[in-house]
């Protein structure tokens, strides 16, 4: 998602080289550039200090019961349900998007994401009885424990939903959760961790189980290598090879959550109003700044033209600015001027190397805040510069292909694999299609972002777009360590002797492999009998063995 590397503010040096890190993040909204405060940067020292208050208060929190766990996120999702406008309105302030996507964008994922685990989460992490194999005298479990203390460092595209996201199941699972949020929100999050502590502390338990740690690299770095017991990296593949590096140093698990390009495929025999509206969603929810972003729109070349028609028809009027009560928006602001920087850098490279720029493809409001025109870009050609790299921006790149096959080839040529989409009226072509898509998720008729709102499907992607999942039954194990239990399955307390080896052991297992893993009848009666033959007989005297070696001895030398 932080498609660039967190910068430090204009003029601050840069913690990621070594030199001294700003002691304080300036925090402006994007929307109207107005200074909105500024936020401590929390010491490495200080990073340390708020894992070990974790820590502390997860003791107790483990040995929670799951009904205890379901009080506090039902007290999280009353809270925010108690105050939508108050945190609509700070999520708008800090991110610059509309009010309508900081309401369904963030809080109906993040209410639905509460409803679910309050609903399945003690059915995914109580311990699952799994059979015991051959093992028939033992009784096998797995039990789901919680791993301690999770660290996350969180992009800033979706203020509210990236910093509850692993908090919900972090809790469920029975962890203390230190999370990092990236400096360009930094404004907004301290407000929406304590709202989850006064939940924690209304049912009982610490508010420390809870800690925000603010800042740039520096800090990241400290949380990964501060002794947290796992990270969840939701950002850029330049930073989550980074937190990659510093978490092999202390051999701590990581879920990785990178960018994506995903391919939107449309099929000559797509319902075209459908397909539209899908693409529309894809590319200018919270203005593109999104990891599953529709960034590649893969068009049959038979309904290109009243594809990108309508596509006008749709975008040209659409209404762009600071979003409030007596003011509705579509589209609002970039989030961060860099970003807002390469999105116009790779505008303006497609359109020199051939791309037709058909609507947008500049700032707008400048004198205001930072906007980007919605932007339509067709004839896009698969080698283009802006069909590799991550625009994260309100981008729809019109790809013309000649079929299925060649639509295919053109989606997969990417390092990228996170979400997918596939438009067809045809239902066995567009699953004929998805299966052959190299990506994590993929969605038929409809945005592919939307799987994230089917809080049983995992999250995440495959090659540069990470590994690890959230959401569902994988991604609250991913919080869990899983152990393993072997149990009596009856009191009875049979020897299994393995010492001294007997004389006939080697025959006997032998027969036994071939008996129970061989093919065929034929085959099994044989070994049985071996079997049945190696229990039977006589085993030598201890002196005939000696006997017998010492003729041998003798012979040899004669």
């Amino acid at each position: 998602m932080d498609a660039v590397r967190s910068q430090p503010p204009a003029g601050a040096e840069d913690p990621q080289h070594g030199e001294p890190p700003p002691l304080m993040i300036p925090c402006h909204e994007p929307a109207t550039r107005a200074l909105l405060g500024e936020v401590p940067v929390t010491p490495p020292a200080e990073v340390r200090a708020a894992i070990a208050r974790a820590r502390a208060a997860q003791r107790e929190w483990a040995r929670s019961s799951f009904a205890a766990r379901r009080r506090v996120l039902q007290a999280i999702s009353d809270a925010l349900l108690a105050d939508l406008d108050g945190v609509v309105a700070r999520i708008v302030r800090d991110s610059g998007k509309t009010r309508e996507n900081a309401l369904m964008g963030e809080l109906l994922p993040v209410c639905e994401k509460l409803r679910w685990t309050i609903r399945n989460g003690e059915r995914h992490l109580r311990p699952e009885r799994v059979r015991s194999g051959l093992l028939l005298h033992k009784r096998a479990r797995v039990e789901f424990q919680p791993m301690g203390v999770v660290g996350a460092i969180i992009p800033w595209n979706y203020p509210l939903q990236n910093l509850l996201n692993p908090i919900i199941p972090a809790l469920m699972a029975g962890n203390g959760v230190v999370v990092k949020p990236s400096e360009w929100v930094a404004w907004s999050a301290p407000a929406f961790v304590q709202l989850v502590k006064d939940a924690i502390a209304g049912e009982g338990f610490s508010p420390e189980l809870v800690q925000c740690v603010q800042g740039y690299g520096e800090t990241g770095e400290a949380l990964v290598r501060g002794g947290v017991d796992c990270v969840l990296f939701i950002g850029s593949g330049r930073n989550g090879r980074r937190v990659l590096e510093a978490a092999a140093h202390n051999l701590v698990p990581v879920v990785l959550e990178l960018g994506g390009k995903d391919p939107f495929i449309v099929c000559a025999d797509a319902e075209l109003e459908q397909a539209v509206h899908a693409a529309l969603g894809g590319c200018f929810i919270n203005c593109g700044q999104n990891c599953v972003a529709s960034e590649r729109v893969i068009v049959d070349r038979a309904v290109a033209d009243a594809f990108e028609r309508r596509v006008v028809e749709l975008v040209a009027p659409m209404r762009q600015g600071l979003s409030t009560e007596d003011e509705i928006m579509d589209v609002g602001a970039m989030i961060t001027p860099p970003q807002l920087e390469l999105v116009e850098r790779l505008v303006d490279q497609a359109v020199r190397e051939g791309a037709r720029l058909v609507i947008g493809g500049q700032r707008v409001q400048r004198e205001r805040g930072d906007f980007y025109a919605p932007t339509v870009l067709a004839d896009v050609t698969p080698e283009m510069t802006i069909m590799r790299e991550e625009v994260f921006g309100p981008v729809m790149l019109l790809c013309p292909v000649d079929g299925d096959d060649e639509a295919i080839r053109v989606a997969n040529a990417t390092p990228f694999g996170l979400g997918a989409s596939v438009m067809s009226r045809d239902r066995r072509r567009a699953r004929r299609i998805a299966r052959q898509l190299r990506s994590g998720m993929v969605a038929i008729n409809d945005f592919g972002g939307l799987t994230y709102m089917a809080q049983d499907l995992p999250f995440g992607g495959v090659g540069a777009s990470g590994f690890g999942r959230m959401n569902g039954r994988d991604g609250l194990r991913s919080f869990t360590n899983q152990r393993a239990v072997l149990d009596d399955r009856l009191p009875l307390h049979p020897v299994t002797a393995v010492y001294p080896v007997k004389e006939r052991t080697y025959e006997q297992f032998k027969a036994t492999l071939r008996l129970l893993y061989g093919r065929g009848l034929k085959a099994r009666w044989h070994a049985l009998r071996d079997a049945l033959a190696a229990a039977r007989a006589r085993p030598r005297a201890a002196g005939d063995a000696a006997g017998g070696s010492r003729g041998r001895a003798a012979g040899g030398a004669a």
